[in-house]
């Protein structure tokens, strides 16, 4: 949120100055979203903020006048949140993330680690909209290469550790966890029980591998916040939805954490090192 704030100030608007913003957290707990973009409606406020689908599709249901800027990992046009990426048509505008199309990369760069299991368990959120394209993408990458992914749900700080009780059980040389962000606000958590697993993790953002997570690849989520913060203020100064395209990142970064590796006795090839768009020492 502190990058989203900053492209709101680049378009002139400050917390508590000239702009209120008022945050809403579900924790998970996504049956939460529905009350909270009620809320916004009644009372009713100039903006939406939404993060994740499951924010953004009860924010679409609860109001099609108030304007809406998001940030989700899915195809916004599949879900229904905007007519296309450059004319979106109606309240809705935003940033996605393309997380699905990502997974035959991880699934790569596990290999890369040392990963040699024909079964590698997905931590997924089975209550997330993004799940599903996401998981749909990874199983395909998974049959070209001929490895079978078993999928582990967790929705909660107590089903994860749950979830990593299974995962230790299948004997895994490596692990993949799933983009939802949920799992992002549990990072710690989860790369401390990852890092017990003692075998390679690929994670979907470099907040992981800051956090500890041997290696990530995928966009670069400050930015995308920035970005859409952008969007906000360009909105409160008078732009309409439907004429700002939808947004997608440009480049994908991969970070690697070298001290994570060394601790794990993971051995990083000098390709991936040179690869690397950030290394943590």
């Amino acid at each position: 949120m502190t990058a989203w704030r900053r492209g709101l100030s680049e378009t002139g608007f400050d917390d508590g100055k000239n702009v209120t913003v008022e945050y809403r957290f579900a924790n998970g707990h996504y049956d939460r979203l529905a009350g909270f973009a009620a809320e916004f409606v009644r009372r009713p406020v100039d903006l939406i903020v939404t993060v994740a689908p499951p924010a953004a599709l009860a924010a679409k249901v609860a109001t099609t006048t108030i304007p809406m800027v998001f940030i989700v990992g899915l195809d916004p046009v599949a879900a229904g949140l905007v007519a296309s990426f450059n004319q979106p048509g109606g309240n809705a505008t935003g940033m996605t993330l393309i997380t699905g199309p990502l997974g035959q990369k991880r699934l790569e760069l596990l290999r890369e680690l040392g990963c040699k299991s024909k079964v590698v368990p997905v931590l997924a959120n089975p209550t997330s909209p993004d799940s599903v394209p996401e998981i749909r993408d990874v199983l395909a990458a998974a049959r070209t290469m001929g490895i079978e992914l078993r999928l582990v749900n967790a929705s909660t700080p107590d089903e994860i550790n749950a979830a990593f009780a299974t995962i230790a059980q299948l004997h895994s040389e490596g692990l993949l966890v799933g983009s939802d962000p949920f799992f992002t606000i549990q990072r710690e958590q989860i790369v401390g029980l990852a890092t017990n697993l003692g075998v390679p993790t690929v994670y979907p953002f470099r907040e992981f591998a800051a956090a500890g997570g041997v290696a990530s690849y995928g966009p670069n989520l400050a930015n995308a916040y920035r970005q859409t913060g952008i969007y906000a203020g360009r909105i409160l100064k008078g732009d309409k939805p439907t004429d700002l395209p939808v947004m997608q990142p440009t480049t994908f970064e991969l970070v690697i954490n070298l001290k994570a590796a060394r601790n794990l006795k993971i051995n990083i090839p000098a390709t991936l090192h040179a690869r690397s768009d950030d290394v943590i020492e």
